[in-house]
């Protein structure tokens, strides 16, 4: 079945035969007979075309001619207009100010005159006033003066605050390889592998690479490496690479002295501890400690001026977000820009301030160096739950805010001792971990050379004169009670007293006695820690 197709006519190959494509297109193509064609037919024209698709291709079967438009009969819209005069050309009509204008009222027809009777009487009050006309009239005080321009609402003009002088980018330290790469050099092959992994990363760097060396090592079959000869030569190389490191980052933080990021000179500043070794080394390093002086003291001044002006130009909140970051760290606030600056935030917390600005300036300000002395020109009557949760969470920051709600400033949480001992983790389980045991006394260290499990038996009353040394400040009636439980327990274990020898060492590597008296006795002091820390 054949299909109409737009094609174009693309070359004549001069043997009674033309070629073709789709019109805007690249297939389908062809060739077709010229008898078909039109009179007149050229290179790059298009035409309609019925074409067969086969599984030879696509066979052009009949071209029709192109359609002609007829652009003998244009049809036009003719406008239709009086003549007018120049001056008719704009009319306009101005309303006046006053009420309508009711002349002799001519427009009322063929109606005739109003009779008397017709008309109720007038009711008191103005007739615009509203349908009752015992409308109150309005006292002197109550209507403004009259805007000038008719009765025409405009809008006030809002206020542009001046936009902030934009600051340029402190620029960052990008340092050279100048002396890294002739440290690198000074070395031997074997050593320069390690030294890139030490500019890299370190001693993890080294000791990462030779894991990852060693794990292809083991997964092709072939030899490991040793760590250890590999991380002393890198400790080795290590301090001369930090110095030759910051020799770089010295140079070029000095070339950009007046630009530079104060952050990155003062790491640099730091790091000369211990990257200067030398005394041209000392040197730059001497020369960056007085330019970052000078840029401190310079960016301070900038910072107070840059303070005052916002604090001029009323904008509370960015005030106090530039007071919390000071460039001298440390440097106090100027007393009189201080006293500014609280007047300024406590103005902006009044009982007409939105929740919302509060928490802005309360962010604010739990920052700022004048928190401790700001407290609100006024308070909310009935302060909503989200003012008074923002109000709540920062109450340890901007105190006398908190007092004017009533909310206490909560202390800051104390850290707690673990009853583990100093450093150590709270004790978890039913088993106490065995305290360290009391210094023992002459006779009792003479006593002890050799395991006697009898006396622990035979002897009830022994554990409580040791226990009484340790805990002297600790009340008499808790002591005995504490060791209860913790005594039975030699008493069980008894005859397997070698086994509880061996495996009961001192903590801080002192002898102990093998005996289970020597585990029921300290349990009393270990029993009164928590009153030590109370007491304490």
């Amino acid at each position: 079945m054949s299909r109409r197709i737009d094609i174009e006519l693309t070359s004549d190959r001069g043997d009674g035969s033309w070629t073709w494509r789709a019109a805007g297109a690249k297939q389908p193509k062809g060739v077709l007979r010229a008898e078909l064609l039109p009179a007149g037919a050229v290179v790059g024209q298009e035409l309609r075309a019925d074409v067969e698709v086969s599984l030879d291709g696509t066979e052009v079967t009949a071209v029709l001619p192109p359609k002609e438009k007829n652009r003998a009969e244009v049809q036009t819209l003719e406008l239709i207009s009086r003549p007018v005069r120049d001056d008719e050309l704009v009319t306009s009509k101005l309303a006046g100010k006053g009420g309508r204008d009711r002349g002799d009222r001519r427009d009322r027809g063929d109606r005739g005159p109003r009779r008397e009777g017709d008309r109720g009487p007038r009711r008191d009050g103005d007739r615009r006033g509203g349908r009752d006309g015992d409308r109150r009239p309005r006292a002197e005080g109550d209507r403004g003066p009259r805007r000038d321009g008719g009765s025409g609402r405009t809008e006030r003009p809002r206020r542009e605050r001046p936009a902030p002088p934009s600051k340029p980018k402190p620029k960052r330290l990008r340092a050279g390889r100048t002396h890294r790469k002739a440290a690198v050099e000074g070395l031997s092959a074997a050593e320069q592998v390690i030294a890139e992994q030490l500019l890299m990363g370190g001693i993890p760097a080294v000791r990462q690479a030779v894991d990852k060396q060693n794990e292809q090592a083991r997964l092709a079959g072939g030899r490991e490496v040793a760590a250890e000869p590999l991380l002393a030569i890198a400790e080795r190389l290590l301090p001369d690479l930090r110095a030759a490191e910051w020799r770089d980052k010295a140079e070029a933080a000095l070339h950009d002295l007046d630009e530079l990021d104060l952050r990155d000179l003062r790491s640099v500043v730091v790091a000369a501890e211990s990257g200067a070794k030398d005394e041209e080394a000392r040197a730059l390093a001497d020369q960056l400690r007085t330019g970052l002086a000078a840029r401190v003291d310079k960016e301070q001044a900038s910072w107070i001026a840059e303070l005052t002006q916002t604090l001029a130009e009323g904008r509370v909140v960015r005030a106090l977000r530039l007071s919390s970051r000071p460039p001298k760290a440390g440097a106090p606030l100027p007393a009189d820009l201080a006293a500014k600056l609280t007047e300024a935030a406590a103005g902006a917390l009044t009982a007409d301030t939105l929740p919302d600005r509060w928490a802005t300036v309360l962010d604010a300000l739990s920052f700022s160096p004048v928190r401790l002395s700001v407290a609100p020109a006024s308070k909310p009557e009935s302060p909503s739950e989200e003012l008074v949760a923002v109000v709540t969470r920062m109450a340890d920051r901007v105190p006398k805010v908190a007092e004017a709600f009533g909310i206490e400033p909560s202390a800051a949480p104390a850290r707690k001792r673990s009853r583990g001992g100093r450093g150590g983790r709270a004790r978890t389980g039913t088993t106490p971990r065995p305290p360290r045991p009391p210094a023992p006394s002459p006779a009792d260290g003479a006593a002890r050379p050799a395991p006697e499990p009898a006396p622990a038996t035979s002897d009830p009353g022994a554990p409580e004169p040791e226990a009484s040394e340790p805990g002297a400040n600790v009340s008499e009636p808790e002591a005995p009670e504490a060791p209860t439980p913790e005594a039975e327990a030699p008493e069980a274990a008894a005859p397997e007293t070698p086994a509880t020898d061996a495996e009961t060492p001192s903590p801080d590597g002192e002898r102990t006695a093998p005996e289970p008296e020597a585990i029921a006795a300290p349990s009393a002091s270990d029993g009164a820690e928590p009153s030590d820390d109370a007491s304490s």
